[in-house]
């Protein structure tokens, strides 16, 4: 490799490292990264003999020869002291300690006024190396002239003005959010630090145009207000909006750049929708579509004026036949209904018979669906199935019997498991299901015959392959194989560090279920609410659980119309019977009196219970009462043993579970530190809650 092009290779892996092109963002594995390349680069650029370079020299190497030749002969002591001190830096052995005192020198000098000619040179540099992004061709800078909110689901002007400024460290491409289309050579670039104002070399895209789709009033280009997060989908596509994307906020109308540079398409055949070609409707109106039943100005719409058909374009392109998480049959779409009386099996809400939908195609089968509902990203997963062959789920049993009551289970082939019964035995707490990591409160349970594994009977029975309803894939069953291993779950969000768990069979999707999620189904009776209760809420959805007030993503919600009851998963899969070792008597998860005055206080804390907040209370007349965390710990899902690593003050800890009620206090926040709480064993004498250890800046 030639000297240039090797410099060149090296100083552009640095230049990807966040903090070098000046922003916050920072990782414990970039330091050893930087070491490594300012090592490499300093060994490079020491072993360049300058007289023997080529001439004329690449406008890189005449850089770094100049800058060679400015550090060679300059007196530190003339210089500004910043600037001297990160020479020096530079020059020492790279250390983490020399890194760290690098990225607290690095932005105070490239600020420097006057500018240093040592910065000059380095900026040179650095905009020679960056100025020609690879693979990148015909650059277009986007200008947005407005900053967008998103508020109540509609778009409006923010108070917040565009940024601009002169900083020429902020225009680098570190920088910059780049958008690439399919089909195209180029790319279009915003900068974060100027806006466009310091990058005149670049064409500039049109800052307001005219539209086919919006011809009432002209788009102007637009950026949403920083931490808008999820908005809504673009006007033509499924896609959610860019960052930067065209709007007219009078009309709360938006659209991506990649539909605006599509040509503009007035007809559309559709045979398998209409006989006849559907032309565009370039107003905005609130039309029935007949494919959807949805009666919105979302997206455009084509028609046919002589049948009456109204079609959206997101709905033109809808799958025939298709699978969804919430129903065991393939599904078919049908463009209107003869069974009378049917409800959503998604949404829960009224069919309409007039317009189209999803039905089950298995004989016998009423289960239908509104065409928006089934094809909504958190219930399909995108397939068409017309004309593939129906795949059955292989049905693969769990265990393998031996004998009446005696099974070998595929999580522990090494013993065989016998069949207990629970019913009249003394609760032990230190007895844990292998699966569910809850303790053996009732019914029956397998247990080895050779050691202290345990499984629920109900566990030991859980099908190996699963759909479950918040996820279109197939998940398959697995169990932890190491103490360390760890993951939070996708629809309680608790860590899950031991027992058994669900995963999606598709490599890229990373999404895992505990298996106390993984046995909810709906509808779900439960004890804190009246009705029965669905999960009826769309992708990227946020509700606040009536009981705990926490949003999740996933909420099991209440449909009756005057009735805004929500469920999370957290709240849904607490045990509603407990034992506990000092009471002979069962425990019941009560979700509180909201015009209760009496005092209650824990019997393992000493603290006092809200009585209108949830809490566990015998049932008989002994008045036991204890904090859902002081009985149950805060991470359920911790195994006896079972360890997860931290670092709190710089330190690696490792955090186990407390579980011989010993009165454990934190040595950082001086809190009791309930029973089953994870801590971190640092030595001896040194505990620190999980809040401390979550709070810290490495957990």
């Amino acid at each position: 490799m030639e000297l240039d092009s090797e410099l060149n290779l090296l100083i552009t892996k640095l230049l990807t490292i966040p903090w070098i092109v000046g922003t916050n963002i920072w990782d414990s594995d970039m330091d050893s990264k930087a070491i490594s390349l300012i090592t490499q680069i300093k060994t490079l650029v020491s072993s360049m003999d300058l007289d023997s370079q080529p001439k004329p020299e690449s406008k890189l190497m005449s850089l770094i020869t100049q800058t060679i030749s400015l550090v060679s002969s300059m007196d530190l002591n003339s210089q500004p002291e910043l600037l001297s001190k990160l020479i020096l830096v530079l020059k020492s052995s790279m250390d983490s300690e020399s890194i760290t005192e690098l990225k607290s020198l690095l932005p105070k000098t490239l600020s420097l006024e006057p500018e240093p000619e040592l910065i000059s040179f380095i900026h040179q540099i650095i905009s020679c190396i960056i100025s020609k992004p690879r693979n990148l061709k015909d650059l277009v800078c986007l200008c947005p002239q407005v900053q967008v909110s998103f508020e109540n689901g509609k778009f409006s002007a923010s108070e917040t003005s565009m940024s601009s400024n002169n900083v020429k460290w902020e225009c680098l491409p570190g920088n910059w959010m780049t958008y690439e289309f399919p089909g195209e050579d180029g790319s279009h670039f915003r900068c974060l630090g100027c806006n466009g104002k310091n990058h005149g070399e670049y064409k500039k895209a049109p800052v307001e145009i005219k539209h086919h789709l919006h011809r009432k009033h002209s788009l102007q280009l637009g950026s949403l207000r920083e931490n808008v997060g999820i908005t809504r989908q673009c006007y033509c596509c499924d896609r959610y909006l860019d960052s930067t994307f065209y709007c007219c906020l009078s009309c709360d109308f938006a659209m991506n750049m990649a539909c605006v540079k599509k040509p503009a398409v007035l007809y559309i055949d559709r045979e398998r929708w209409h006989e006849h070609t559907l032309a565009l409707f370039p107003r905005h109106a609130s039309l029935t579509c007949n494919l959807c039943a949805l009666a919105d100005a979302s997206s455009p719409i084509y028609m046919c004026p002589p049948c009456d058909f109204v079609a959206h374009l997101r709905c033109i392109n809808l799958p025939r036949v298709i699978r969804i998480s919430r129903h065991h049959h393939r599904i078919s779409f049908t463009p209107s209904f003869d069974q009378e009386d049917l409800f959503c099996g998604v949404c829960r809400k009224k069919i309409d018979n007039d317009y189209g939908g999803y039905f089950c195609i298995k004989k016998g089968c009423l289960y239908a669906v509104h065409s928006r509902c089934a094809t909504q990203g958190n219930v399909w997963d995108c397939k068409e199935l017309e004309g593939e062959p129906d795949e059955d789920i292989e049905e693969v049993e769990p265990f393998v019997k031996i004998s009446d009551g005696i099974i070998k289970h595929f999580s522990h082939e090494e013993h065989h498991l016998r069949l207990d019964d629970n019913s009249y035995r003394d609760y032990d707490e230190n007895k844990e299901c292998g699966a569910c990591i809850t303790p053996i409160y009732f019914g029956n349970f397998y247990s080895s015959m050779q050691c202290d594994f345990i499984l629920h009977q109900e566990c030991a029975n859980l099908s190996l392959k699963i759909y479950h309803p918040i996820h279109p894939h197939l998940l398959t069953q697995r169990y932890f194989r190491r103490v360390d291993e760890s993951f939070v779950c996708e629809a309680c969000f608790r860590y899950c560090v031991a027992g058994f768990f669900y995963e999606c069979v598709k490599g890229d999707c990373n999404f895992r279920l505990h298996v106390q999620c993984a046995k909810i189904s709906e509808p779900l009776v439960h004890g804190s609410h009246r009705h029965p209760l669905f999960l009826t809420s769309k992708p990227k959805e946020r509700r606040v659980c009536s009981v705990c007030e926490d949003a999740e993503h996933d909420t099991f919600n209440c449909i009756i119309s005057d009735c805004d009851f929500a469920l999370c998963f957290k709240c849904a899969t607490l045990p509603e019977k407990v034992r506990y070792k000092h009471d002979n008597h069962t425990l019941t998860l009560s979700y509180g009196d909201g015009t209760s005055t009496m005092t209650y206080w824990c019997e393992v804390c000493e603290e006092k219970v809200d009585p209108k907040r949830r809490f566990y209370v015998c049932d008989e007349y002994c008045c036991v009462t204890l904090h859902i965390e002081c009985l149950l710990g805060r991470d359920l899902y911790m195994k006896r043993g079972s360890y997860y690593l931290g670092e709190f003050d710089e330190k690696v800890c490792v955090l186990r579970n407390n579980y011989d009620m010993d009165r454990y206090f934190c040595s950082f926040c001086d809190k009791y530190c309930p029973y089953k709480i994870a801590f971190e064993w640092c030595d001896e004498s040194v505990f620190c809650s999980l809040d401390c250890m979550r709070g810290s800046r490495k957990l």
